[in-house]
């Protein structure tokens, strides 16, 4: 009944413009400063540039016999979804990259896309995230949390050996230098020294295979820090230090929402945050014969979403990347001179070892696969 309700939920664009206001205030995007008075094409240029997911229909049953689309239930998967591709944008176009409507792509850019196309065999798809949420106890059709998102990107990147990512997701509000730098420095180890199992289908594992292998330095750091900012409400003492979050040049934006209404917070103007909404309704695409994909319908052409500070929902998850080992060193500078800098409540702890009351850390490896037969 859920999906029979919104299966006609098509948002035309024009009916949600919002005209952003004549200001002097400065509008901050993923550590990007803009000026409404002077620049406001190149704003709303560095927006549409983000990739967009929404809820889709029409695709394959997940796994096999389930929903064919995640109208009403998605929203939260595709916000973290963005967060991902906004993580590999930066890591192989750079966050300065530039998307245009009908302008030829580099390869890259269509396999990032590739990565989150609504089928079970792409290493992001809504199938591989609502079939890992399994293992978190979230049945197929739940809606998630932040910190259920962040859990499964997680674990789903362990799988994708193009981007060879290292995800941190910080518990009880504290991030550890000591473990960040163990695990981005650790090196590669084969499945068969992994324990655990999980089930992925085998066709997502070959997709994103890097025949040159793991790299051996650094890897790619997508940190990302779930938190309760209030009970209720967001705590105003929290307000200033969230601000600051998306000013930083690492800055991934927010997992976010009102209950059971996510939303992609990408940054703010004034006391009022700037988001991406999946709540829009589109049929699946799929990419074409040569491996590109029909783009369009994958960045919001429109005038930004904008909503009060203060009517966020105090659960949220905060995202960061940091391609070098540099820019994670930057980061923890930042944090310590902006977030850190008060004495009173803070939003997370920034540590340099790890706690020695907490179980030892051991950098997450590849698990071994149980097929599900699909």
């Amino acid at each position: 009944s859920v999906l029979s309700r919104y299966e006609n939920q098509i948002t035309i664009l024009s009916d949600y413009l919002e005209e952003l206001p004549e200001t002097d205030e400065p509008v901050w995007i993923l550590g990007r400063q803009h000026h409404l008075n002077t620049d406001k094409s190149k704003l709303l240029l560095d927006i549409s540039a983000r990739l967009w997911f929404t809820y889709r229909r029409k695709f394959s049953p997940i796994g096999g016999t389930g929903p064919s689309s995640d109208a009403g239930w998605g929203c939260m998967l595709r916000c973290g979804q963005m967060m991902l591709a906004q993580a590999l944008i930066c890591r192989h176009l750079g966050r300065d990259w530039q998307w245009e409507k009908h302008k030829k792509q580099p390869e890259e850019y269509h396999r990032i896309l590739r990565c989150f196309l609504d089928r079970k065999d792409c290493c992001y798809s809504i199938h591989q995230m609502a079939q890992m949420g399994v293992g978190e106890g979230k049945s197929i059709g739940e809606w998630f949390g932040p910190n259920t998102v962040a859990q499964v990107l997680k674990k789903l990147a362990l799988f994708d050996e193009w981007n060879s990512l290292a995800v941190y997701v910080s518990m009880d509000n504290t991030v550890v230098i000591e473990d960040i730098k163990k695990m981005c420095w650790s090196p590669p180890q084969s499945s068969s020294m992994a324990h655990s199992s999980v089930h992925l289908h085998r066709s997502a594992l070959g997709r994103n295979q890097n025949t040159a292998g793991f790299c051996t330095g650094w890897k790619p750091l997508l940190l990302i820090i779930p938190l309760r900012l209030g009970i209720n409400h967001i705590n105003p003492v929290y307000i200033d230090a969230f601000k600051e979050c998306f000013k930083m040049p690492q800055s991934l934006g927010v997992l976010g929402g009102k209950p059971n209404n996510a939303y992609y917070f990408i940054g703010f103007l004034g006391n009022e945050l700037i988001y991406l909404d999946p709540h829009t309704t589109q049929s699946f695409v799929d990419s074409e014969e040569n491996g590109t994909v029909d783009d369009e319908s994958f960045h919001c052409q429109q005038a930004p979403h904008r909503m009060k500070i203060m009517n966020l929902d105090p659960s949220v998850a905060l995202g960061f990347f940091c391609n070098e080992e540099c820019d994670f060193d930057n980061w923890c500078s930042l944090v310590q001179k902006e977030i850190l800098k008060q004495q009173s409540l803070r939003m997370f702890e920034l540590v340099q070892k790890h706690p020695p009351h907490w179980p030892p850390f051991i950098p997450p490896t590849k698990p071994e696969v149980t097929t599900t037969g699909a």
